[in-house]
């Protein structure tokens, strides 16, 4: 290696790779914004490109090639910077921005092993200096520890106790003032798992799981629209449904007299149609986001989410469903258990990060078919024990009408109409059933009121 590239570690052509997603993909910025500094740059003209995107960024505009150019101009450095000529080229060489954090990281490194290279330096030639007080030298070198360790993020993660007590409280007391009757996260939709969980929590993983066909994207549907309705900017990425399919399921919720079949076929009748398009007023002012992508990485729901995180436009994601998800990009000799917990992993990753509840709906195994009742337990989750281990609660979702019960075991409830959520695993309160009501369709749910018949029975 060279003298002058060990003194000056850099790399022109990761910086254009990084400016140039930022140009072609408009994700990409939201992945190194908090990452990169203009001065992290070691091309001069790179730094003046990505000062004007990450101005852009945190002003709310558009970003793509043409923008970026205006904003240059507007700022006086456009020629400065080459031209259109120069924006374009750097523009040209990038197919995606599939791996823009990985290089914005790299930068930063090399931006941190400059700053190391000069720092130390400066403080070798203070330490040689007899005229400079020693104090004064080992303050310097300390402030030089400072400075990188806090480019590295290194003592961003490091607390006193006093300053975790401090924050502990402050969320204490943030609790006190938006509890609603106990509630402190995002509500559920159902008394019951808001009593158990207080709501959705910032930062948890929740894995709702069942069998096929019980009803995973119905009751997540209900989640979503409640959380909505509450104020909650929510996202949902549906890999197993269209999104005009989820559609149809909220219209359906949102109305009282319309057929499921009707609405299918095509076949509403003037007071249906009438209902069916007031519901989707209604529904249209949600602060629902919905990505129905054929392929989903979790990267790539990590990457949307950050975006909208950055608009304040993401209180809680929905994913539908774990194993659906693309894990082509994870492979490396690994087998399908290991990309099932590396995506877990990852969701329990972006929940934090982003600090918002994640809520990933998963596959049951068909162990449950074997047991008298057909009932679910922890140990059915499919694939990998990693989604227990990752997970915040696990909810298991039970139907035993499904499977030709005429009530349910537990509760000497009738099975019709009836789902429960069994909470199987609650890292942070207790476990236990929950029960819910739904119509034939599942496109609506709520609370479990018994039959009356039954409640007169069992009042004897």
């Amino acid at each position: 290696m060279k003298e002058k590239e060990i003194l000056n570690p850099q790399d022109a052509d990761l910086e254009e790779a990084v400016i140039g997603a930022c140009m072609v993909e408009s994700e990409a910025i939201a992945l190194v914004a908090d990452k990169l500094r203009p001065e992290m740059f070691y091309t001069e003209v790179n730094g003046m490109i990505f000062a004007a995107v990450q101005s852009m960024f945190h002003a709310g505009k558009k970003i793509d090639i043409l923008t970026v150019k205006s904003e240059l101009a507007a700022r006086g450095d456009l020629e400065k910077v080459g031209g259109p000529y120069n924006l374009t080229r750097i523009a040209s060489r990038i197919a995606s921005g599939t791996h823009v954090e990985y290089h914005a990281c790299i930068l930063r490194e090399l931006f941190i092993r400059r700053e190391m290279i000069i720092g130390s330096h400066k403080q070798l030639a203070a330490a040689a200096d007899e005229s400079v007080d020693i104090t004064d030298a080992l303050g310097g070198i300390h402030d030089l520890l400072d400075h990188l360790e806090g480019d590295m993020g290194t003592a961003d993660h490091l607390r006193t106790m006093g300053q975790l007590m401090e924050d502990t409280l402050a969320q204490v007391e943030t609790r006190v003032e938006g509890s609603r009757d106990g509630i402190t996260g995002i509500p559920t939709g159902f008394s019951d798992l808001d009593k158990l969980t207080s709501g959705w929590q910032r930062g948890d993983l929740n894995i709702i799981a069942a069998r096929p066909a019980v009803g995973k994207t119905a009751f997540a549907l209900h989640l979503a629209k409640t959380a909505a309705a509450a104020g909650y900017h929510t996202v949902v990425f549906s890999l197993e449904m269209q999104g005009e399919r989820l559609g149809d399921r909220w219209l359906l919720a949102a109305t009282e007299n319309v057929d499921a079949s009707h609405l299918r076929r095509g076949q509403l009748d003037t007071s249906e149609l009438r209902q069916v398009r007031e519901a989707s007023q209604r529904l249209s002012q949600l602060p629902i986001r919905i990505d129905d992508s054929s392929v989903v990485s979790m990267d790539h729901v990590r990457s949307v989410a950050r975006m909208l995180k950055s608009k304040g436009e993401c209180d809680m994601i929905i994913l539908d469903y774990l194993q659906l998800c693309d894990m082509k990009s994870d492979r490396n000799n690994r087998n399908r258990e290991q990309e099932v917990a590396q995506a877990t992993r990852k969701a329990k990753v972006m929940a934090k990060e982003l600090d918002v509840p994640v809520l990933l709906l998963s596959q049951l195994n068909r162990m449950s078919e074997g047991r008298p009742d057909c009932r679910p337990l922890l140990s059915d989750l499919r694939e990998s024990g990693a989604i227990e281990q990752d997970a915040d609660m696990v909810m298991l979702l039970y139907r035993p009408a499904l499977h030709g019960l005429k009530t349910e075991h537990k509760s000497k409830y009738p099975s019709e109409g009836l789902g429960v959520v069994i909470m199987a695993k609650h890292r942070n309160g207790e476990t236990g059933d929950i029960y819910f009501g739904h119509n034939s369709s599942l496109t609506k749910m709520g609370d479990y009121i018994p039959p009356e018949e039954w409640l007169m029975k069992h009042a004897k």
